[in-house]
């Protein structure tokens, strides 16, 4: 990383204005990351705007509200000409630029400026000056973190900045219960809650604040709408608009929910469908050596990581399932 930390501290040691952007549908990860590191550039003196193409679930409008401002882009003429004239654009917790969704056709225009890619997914893009990219590692966070230690940025810490990357790595590991939990993840956390932060306060705000009628949805699809596949170790869960509309769901409600089939004894691959008016939206996770990002990539025009991946069906719910459940069985 050393060689590209010194290119990127060329590059923003000239640089005034910074566009930040990240993934359509941004997760506490692309928050987390993309409000830490816009914050650091702030108190660097740089003029910096963070851009998400779309909202973020509404249990973490707090991470926005209260942590650093993030932009939602609405193609404002401000937003554009902001875009237009960045001297360097950041791109947050994603592998492929078409992730930047709407913005895309406003990002590309600006051939000057230098695209710097901070990202932990697999198989990124090659169309970046400079890419921190790392599979291996939980979150696109801890990479953010490592960014600010090895460029001797750690006297710009504070307690907000640490708050987003905890936000960032407690919610891409499930509250660390999954991915790449290693000493090095750890030895990150014990620094960052060394500002001050308060995790236990933290998890409760991320995890423990369904509203009922998330709550109800979720025991309505675990009782009625979750299906195991005969003779395999998966299963599925399914939302319709129909039951959307009944549980009065709003973005977010659903998160987390593709988790609930793995913590039942025997089964090690799950798969949620929900119903957009575009799509059917396919989130897949899995335990140990089964690849969920291959499976996505195969057949749903997807990707993401080895045990958490995700991609979209243009067929219809039943028809996604169908894809799903023979995909399954041809293991």
């Amino acid at each position: 990383m050393n060689k590209n930390i010194d290119k990127l501290k060329a590059i923003i040691g000239r640089s005034s204005k910074v566009a930040i952007f990240s993934h359509t549908n941004p997760d506490g990860d692309a928050l987390g990351s993309g409000i830490a590191w816009s914050n650091i550039l702030k108190k660097m003196g740089h003029d910096v705007r963070f851009f998400v193409p779309n909202s973020y679930p509404s249990f973490l409008e707090w991470v926005s509200k209260e942590l650093g401002e993030t932009d939602i882009f609405f193609g404002k003429e401000d937003q554009k000409d902001f875009i237009k004239n960045a001297e360097v654009m950041f791109f947050m917790d994603l592998n492929n630029l078409s992730r930047t969704d709407g913005m895309a056709e406003t990002i590309f225009p600006n051939k000057d400026a230098k695209k710097i890619l901070i990202d932990h997914h697999p198989e990124p893009d090659t169309d970046f000056d400079i890419s921190f990219s790392h599979p291996e590692m939980s979150s696109t966070s801890l990479i953010v973190y490592n960014l600010i230690i090895e460029g001797g940025l750690e006297h710009l810490l504070d307690i907000n900045i640490a708050t987003a990357l905890y936000v960032g790595m407690s919610t891409d590991t499930g509250n660390f219960t999954f991915g790449n939990l290693n000493p090095e993840l750890y030895s990150a956390l014990a620094k960052i809650v060394n500002q001050g932060i308060n995790p236990a306060l933290l998890n409760v705000r991320l995890y423990n604040n369904y509203t009922k009628d998330r709550m109800k949805l979720l025991g309505h699809l675990l009782d009625n709408k979750m299906v195991f596949i005969e003779n395999t170790e998966a299963a599925y869960i399914y939302l319709s608009k129909a039951d959307q509309h009944a549980f009065n769901f709003k973005q977010g409600d659903s998160e987390g929910f593709v988790n609930y089939p793995l913590y039942i004894e025997g089964v090690n691959l799950s798969a949620m469908f929900i119903q957009t008016n575009e799509c059917i939206k396919i989130s897949l996770r899995s335990k140990g050596d089964i690849d969920v990002n291959n499976l996505a990539r195969k057949y749903f025009n997807g990707g993401g990581h080895k045990n958490a991946s995700g991609g979209k069906c243009f067929e219809g719910m039943e028809k996604a399932i169908e894809t799903f459940v023979n995909a399954v069985k041809e293991k």
